[in-house]
């Protein structure tokens, strides 16, 4: 029996095809940037429904607390007797007016938990409707200790 002796070919990568698909995706890519519209370029017609009305946000007045420990009502600088007076007009143009509360997030050097229920004390009396607003904190959880009593070791 005779043996066919093949030559050993050496394998290789083709770089032609590998350049015609390269330029082909660059081709498409520049026309696909060419053709397409920005969205928010593209002219739009919003039809006015004369059915709805406009939406009125809810009246509210924020209080907040920074880290130093100053109040701010809706942003602007206000002491803690002066609270319940300048909430007052609020409340009179908008009967339904919610109060956020709201601390500055970070540590504080000031105990800020006492002034948080100081302004509570002073707007429960008056019936505000107090709402206090926050993010969940992610530091460690605090676990109760538990409150079952431990079984007694006398018999």
């Amino acid at each position: 029996m005779f043996r066919i002796r093949r030559q050993k070919h050496e394998p290789r990568i083709e770089l032609a095809p590998l350049i015609d698909v390269m330029l082909f995706l660059l081709t498409f890519f520049i026309y696909q940037v060419m053709v397409t519209e920005r969205v928010d370029l593209i002219p739009m017609e919003l039809r006015a429904y004369q059915s709805g009305t406009a939406a009125k946000p809810a009246p509210a007045a924020t209080i907040s607390i920074d880290l130093g420990g100053q109040l701010f009502l809706d942003r602007v600088p206000v002491g803690l007797d002066e609270l319940v007076a300048k909430l007052e007009p609020m409340r009179a143009t908008a009967p339904d007016l919610v109060v956020y509360l709201a601390l500055a997030d970070g540590l504080s050097q000031v105990d800020r938990s006492s002034l948080l229920l100081d302004i509570w004390d002073r707007l429960q009396p008056d019936k505000f409707k107090v709402s206090i607003v926050g993010r969940r904190n992610s530091g460690p959880e605090i676990t109760p200790a538990d409150p079952t009593p431990a079984p007694s070791a006398t018999p």
